[in-house]
């Protein structure tokens, strides 16, 4: 798919995802990936950042609420980036642009980076890394909420007759390229890679791997979230907690 495709794809979710992240449970984030996201952002009082893939601003918010310096939300979809600046605080920056292109940043002249499931959104993952590399100052680092690859090659759990979930299906791994699915009523595309084809990526960039995680839910969270108890069963997501030498 080109570009202009998936704009018009993202275009269609805006709507329905803006009203999830605001109005509804996000269950995903709100009970499994934000706090984990949050803890390997680290102490960001002071620090200069940029979301690749900001959507409305979320995630954004949180990290200005924590002191940022200057947060800087960027994302191809225009819809996303209006909503976003509806409730950007004077510490955030929005911006549509394509996360795989970012000339318009010069070199070494931000703290912190964050790619809070979009690399999964990306038809080319290797620039991305490239450009977010490129803008980080040493010591500087990259943190990446990703489906797992596992998951993302194909998606679907084996049913029994009575639709209980017996295992998921795992197909198709090494077929690397578009995935379709349907969120929120919406057809959309992203993309699967093998967890070799993540990693070699980084290391192209000239990253350093420090942390990598597989997130679970704990008791409480499950306590609050029962939907999430997939995740008791298998790794749906993987956080990448990379730096820059």
């Amino acid at each position: 798919m080109d570009r202009a495709d998936l704009q018009r794809e993202w275009h269609a979710l805006s709507k329905p995802w803006i009203d999830e992240v605001r109005f509804g449970r996000n269950a995903v984030r709100a009970g499994l990936l934000d706090k984990l996201m949050l803890d390997l952002c680290g102490d960001v009082a002071g620090l200069r950042v940029v979301d690749c893939g900001c959507g409305e601003g979320r995630f954004c918010r949180m990290l200005a609420a924590r002191g940022a310096a200057h947060v800087l939300g960027l994302d191809l979809c225009e819809a996303m980036i209006a909503a976003a600046r509806e409730l950007q605080s004077d510490n955030e920056e929005y911006r549509v642009a394509d996360v795989q292109e970012l000339s318009f940043l010069a070199d070494e002249t931000v703290d912190l980076a964050v790619s809070y499931l979009n690399q999964c959104d990306l038809p080319n993952i290797d620039a991305n890394n490239r450009e977010v590399f490129r803008i980080l100052r040493p010591g500087g680092r990259f943190i990446i909420a990703n489906l797992h690859p596992m998951r993302s090659a194909s998606g679907f759990w084996h049913r029994d007759s009575e639709g209980k979930k017996l295992h998921v299906i795992l197909d198709r791994y090494f077929d690397e390229g578009e995935r379709h699915w349907t969120m929120l009523g919406v057809n959309f595309t992203n993309f699967h890679r093998t967890l070799a084809t993540y990693l070699d990526s980084f290391h192209a960039a000239g990253f350093r791997l420090e942390r990598l995680v597989e997130p679970t839910v704990t008791a409480d969270e499950l306590e609050r979230y029962p939907e999430l108890d997939d995740e008791l069963r298998v790794p749906n997501f993987i956080i990448y907690a990379l730096s820059k030498p």
